[in-house]
């Protein structure tokens, strides 16, 4: 089958490799029909991701139809249409017993690869390599899902592929980080970030009963987004002072949740501009999170405050003080999506969440470097490239 690999940092192609099979009793096999690039994908595209192994398929959020079953299967069937979390989880250890499926014992082979980093795994996750699994990843013809009984959702009738391929990960990734900071009635909310995660948690805010949302970003086209897909306020950090203009619309209290959903990505300006990037030039082993420093400043006291963005190595500056003193509660979670996919795709078949509108750019899977390069630089106004095998 056609499956697009990554084969060393900063190359991803597309080329051939073996179909996959049924290895274990609980698996399926679900034919590709769309699959969509996620901005965890770039540090690994980048190679800043450990023990990664060129010509390693990558890619997590698809949509797709179910071929063959494996013995010990019973939610599904062949011809049945999907949705599949990225992270693997068994529904029986004692972290999926307690509602924290990405924190699963049973769903990554290559625990030991984190343990002496992280201080404990997380689960396995599509496309990603040993130290999360090294599970086969989406960006394929075919994928392999495991425990799919646990791991794989039905997309109702009427819920098009369009908007049903970002249940998984993009819109249950952004309702994790709104519902697991408390958004509730009358709350100001602030999110750093307008891609597709920060969109989705912006909407999700809006949904659970916030008075105000702001999402912060630079560029015009994805603040345009927030408001017209979010009805979120907008802040544009180029031509702003963030945390004034938050203490400025709180009445100066602060926002009372903010969600940081920008990650290893940051794009700060002036010297700090220059500072990160000569950071990355000579690969120093921290990550200064601006977008996590100031959502921390910016948050009022006694708020919350969680962190959505995927970090893979230690961070400098994280104001702990900051949140000492200012009484806050600071969360943050790989994506938990098993708790959250049905209830999305319900709310998208009543047409509360129109995921459709991420999709930016469509194109065969044949163009899917493309697709990355487009999504890296987020040229010509890229949110999300979606492929089609």
């Amino acid at each position: 089958m056609k499956a697009l690999c990554w084969n060393g940092p900063g190359r991803v192609g597309v080329g051939t490799v073996p179909d996959p099979t049924v290895r274990n009793e609980q698996d399926i096999i679900v034919k590709v029909r769309q699959s969509a690039t996620c901005g965890s994908d770039l540090p690994l595209v980048a190679g800043q991701i450990p023990l990664a192994h060129a010509g390693e398929i990558i890619g997590h959020e698809f949509v797709g139809e179910v071929v063959e079953v494996g013995p010990e299967v019973r939610r599904h069937r062949v011809g049945d249409r999907v949705v599949a979390c990225p992270f693997v989880s068994c529904g029986r250890c004692w972290f999926c017993e307690h509602d924290l499926p990405a924190c699963c014992d049973n769903g990554n082979s290559g625990a030991l690869a984190a343990e002496d980093t992280w201080g404990g795994a997380a689960s396995g996750c599509l496309g990603f390599p040993e130290a999360m699994g090294g599970f086969a990843g989406s960006h394929a013809e075919y994928v392999r899902v495991p425990f799919a009984d646990q791991n794989a959702f039905g997309v109702p009738e009427g819920v098009s592929d369009d908007r049903a391929l970002f249940a998984a990960d993009a819109v249950s990734t952004g309702w994790m980080g709104a519902e697991r900071s408390q958004v509730g009635a009358g709350d100001v909310v602030a999110v750093w970030g307008a891609g597709a995660v920060g969109l989705a948690a912006a909407r999700a805010a809006s949904l659970l009963g916030a008075e105000r949302v702001i999402v912060i970003d630079r560029y015009q086209y994805r603040l345009d987004l927030a408001t017209e897909w979010a009805g979120a306020e907008t802040i544009d950090y180029h031509e702003t002072d963030v945390h004034g203009e938050l203490r400025e619309r709180t009445g100066g209290r602060g926002p009372d949740v903010c969600i940081e959903a920008v990650g290893m990505q940051p794009h700060n300006s002036g010297p700090q501009l220059l500072y990160d990037r000569a950071k990355k030039q000579i690969r120093f082993s921290t990550e200064r999170p601006s977008p996590v420093e100031q959502a921390v400043l910016a948050c009022r006291k006694g708020g919350n405050v969680f962190v959505l963005g995927l970090f893979t190595r230690p961070v400098e500056r994280f104001p702990l003080d900051a949140v000492m003193h200012k009484s806050l509660t600071v969360r943050s979670a790989q994506q938990h999506g098993q708790r959250y996919v049905p209830m999305l795709l319900e709310r998208m078949a009543r047409d509360e969440i129109r995921a459709e509108r991420l999709a930016t750019h469509r194109m065969p899977l044949e163009e899917a470097p493309k697709g990355y390069e487009l999504f890296r630089d987020r040229a010509d106004q890229c949110v999300r490239a979606v492929f089609t095998p």
